[in-house]
């Protein structure tokens, strides 16, 4: 019988596997979860270099939040990738969500990064 992390990774693995399909050439904006912090970064696969990245433990969005784990946070980091990302030149991502589902803090980080501008 599989574990809760194999069983975990083989999900991930299972939407990036779709995200290739439908992807292209765009970058992936993949969302890493934590019970107190919430991280993003977009990655260009085909160079294998991050071009953008953003969390609620940088030193600018920590003091203005109340905590790391909610959706204002989220909503908070979303707004912040999708500046950085514009800035590196990059306006359309596909949305790698992991094995989380779509829902709460992953869904309001999506929401505030599309708001920002970005497009996927």
């Amino acid at each position: 019988m599989a574990s809760p992390k194999e069983i975990t990774q083989r999900r991930a693995q299972r939407v990036r596997r779709q995200l290739k399909k439908v992807g292209g050439a765009r970058p992936r904006l993949s969302v890493h979860r934590t019970s107190k912090n919430i991280y993003v970064q977009v990655i260009d696969d085909a160079q294998g270099r991050t071009l953008a990245a953003a969390s609620t433990l940088e030193k600018d969005l920590k003091g203005s939040l109340k905590t790391g784990a909610d959706t204002a946070a989220a909503a908070a980091v979303g707004k912040l990738i999708a500046e950085r990302a514009a800035k590196a030149g990059v306006k359309e991502v596909v949305f790698d969500r992991g094995a989380y589902i779509y829902h709460g803090r992953v869904k309001a980080l999506a929401e505030a990064a599309r708001e920002g501008g970005l497009s996927f």
